[in-house]
Formats: structure tokens, C-alpha cells, sequence
């Protein structure tokens, strides 16, 4: 009850059958905020707070970190939605 509430939440949007426009967002969260965000369409991770601005700075001079965020719209959000298309809508 009396604590601190810390996750992380990551979501892949898109509304073309061809996945085209995907965007893959990854957010941290304190205490039902958004502190910081990786949007691929931006390519970079933003600080909505004072510790989010610091850790975006970090994980942006991070080449590798980066990298593998925005590798996230190929390997991770369409190779599921390529998936999901396949089991629910090429059925209709």
C-alpha cells in the first residue's frame, strides 16, 4: 500500500496491413508515470522527469542500446503482428 510502483511497458502500433507505419514504444514508469521513452518513430529516448532527462542522455551515448531498441520494430513488433495476421485475419 505505503510503497513505490515500477514497471516497464513496451507496445508496437500499427494500422496498415503491410506494418509500414509501425512504431514500437518503450516506456519505464514510477509511480504510474512515464519517467522515460523509447519511440521508434523519434529513434531516440526522451525524459519526461529529471531522472528520466539523465538516463535518456546515458542510453542515448549508448550505441549498442539504441541499436537494439530500434532493431525492436523488425524483430520484435512485426515479426509478431506478421503472426497474428496470419492466425486471425488472413482467416476471414
Amino acid at each position: 500500500a505505503n510503497g513505490y510502483y515500477n514497471s516497464r511497458w513496451n507496445k508496437c502500433i500499427h494500422s496498415s496491413r503491410d506494418f509500414s507505419d509501425m512504431v514500437f514504444i518503450d516506456n519505464y514508469v514510477f509511480n504510474k508515470d512515464v519517467v522515460v521513452q523509447f519511440n521508434s518513430t523519434v529513434g531516440e529516448y526522451v525524459g519526461y522527469t529529471e531522472l528520466g532527462v539523465s538516463s535518456a542522455r546515458a542510453w542515448n551515448n549508448n550505441p549498442g542500446q539504441l541499436q537494439g531498441e530500434r532493431a525492436q520494430v523488425e524483430t520484435y513488433c512485426k515479426h509478431n503482428a506478421e503472426g497474428y495476421q496470419t492466425a486471425i485475419a488472413d482467416k476471414s
